[in-house]
């Protein structure tokens, strides 16, 4: 195998093979390593807390395993699943050779794979179990705790399946690093450039495109669901019954879930978009010389989509409890004043 010097990319067989998280040229190795360890570390620690405490507030929200609940502690499984191959990256940035096996080589970038795209399909089906629940007060009956399960088992298994040739073709390979020096990588290994064209484009739009639209579409269908209860809710010939404030009451909380999931859709695309990027440059080095694209580089953008999953309970618990943090270290909620839905004139103080 022919090594060729300042680039990150090696050529075997007029095909080159991106060496991933082994960084081979970098002659301050150490005290950027340091800054690396430390800002990884930092992402994994604050998303093993924050996926901790955003759980334990759903669990305690929700006295019943209710089909959102159960569906938004899959988000937090996800998340830790996503961070826990954090100290294998660790361990190759320091040791720069791959040491680890050609099953940690199979399986770091395969989880991290799978984590988003399990990520983003839960998002995808909680959004669509929200239009159901909606509907259910018209008409739909809701989901069972089989229909449950058996979505949950879609989920993982779709996702597992999605990048499962990412686990195939992943493999350790010896480069000559220098004259006196033999180094191993772990890089992916296609059998052909078609086969590799054919995933990534299928991934994308498998995991990322479809399960959008499938967002885009149930929010739609929410917005105007909730435009109908508002139009109802004030008419010019009548005052609003209670059974009106029923519906507004409802409404309400749909629309507070609703922002809410707006908000962890809205960021996983900003946070999930390099690193299909990079995916894509990489892909496209293979043909045109003239890219370059360092480890170095493909680290931080995948640090920067680790801290995702820090950011996604982070921002639940921040939309859907104002007081749950205050009652989880003080064991007290203080609520703010407030109306009854009905108007009548009861508030809410200082609950232990």
């Amino acid at each position: 195998m022919d090594f060729k010097p300042r680039t990150h990319f090696l050529h075997f067989r007029n095909f080159t093979y991106f060496s991933f998280f082994s960084e081979l040229h970098r002659s301050d190795h150490v005290a950027i390593t340091i800054v690396e360890t430390l800002a990884i570390t930092a992402v994994f620690l604050l998303s093993v807390a924050a996926n901790a405490v955003a759980a334990a507030l759903v669990t305690w929200e929700r006295r019943l395993p209710a089909n959102k609940t159960i569906l938004t502690l899959n988000l937090f499984v996800a998340d830790l699943l996503f961070v826990s191959m954090i100290p294998l990256i660790v361990a190759v940035r320091w040791t720069v050779s791959w040491t680890l096996g050609y099953t940690a080589c199979r399986t770091v970038l395969y989880v991290i794979c799978m984590s988003g795209c399990v990520t983003i399909t839960t998002l995808a089906s909680i959004s669509v179990e929200r239009v159901q629940a909606i509907l259910r007060m018209q008409s739909l009956p809701t989901l069972n705790p089989k229909m449950v399960t058996a979505i949950l088992f879609f989920i993982w298994a779709f996702s597992a399946l999605t990048c499962l040739p990412v686990s195939l073709y992943f493999t350790v390979m010896e480069v000559d690093f220098s004259e006196q020096e033999h180094l191993h990588i772990c890089t992916l290994r296609w059998p052909d450039a078609t086969g590799e064209i054919v995933w990534d484009v299928a991934f994308t739009a498998l995991c990322f495109l479809v399960p959008g639209l499938i967002i885009v579409a149930s929010y739609s269908k929410i917005l105007q669901i909730a435009k109908n209860c508002r139009q109802r809710l004030r008419p010019r010939d009548r005052q609003p019954s209670v059974g009106d404030s029923l519906v507004y009451h409802v409404s309400r909380q749909d629309m507070k879930l609703f922002r809410t999931l707006l908000v962890l859709v809205l960021s996983f695309v900003i946070m999930w978009s390099p690193i299909f990027i990079i995916t894509f440059i990489i892909l496209a080095r293979n043909f045109l010389g003239h890219l370059n694209v360092s480890s170095t580089m493909f680290f931080w953008v995948v640090t920067f989509t680790l801290a995702n999953s820090a950011l996604n309970p982070i921002l639940y618990s921040v939309c859907q409890f104002k007081n749950g943090w205050r009652r989880l270290c003080c064991g007290s909620e203080v609520a703010p004043l407030r109306k009854a839905p009905c108007g009548n004139g009861r508030t809410q103080g200082i609950h232990p």
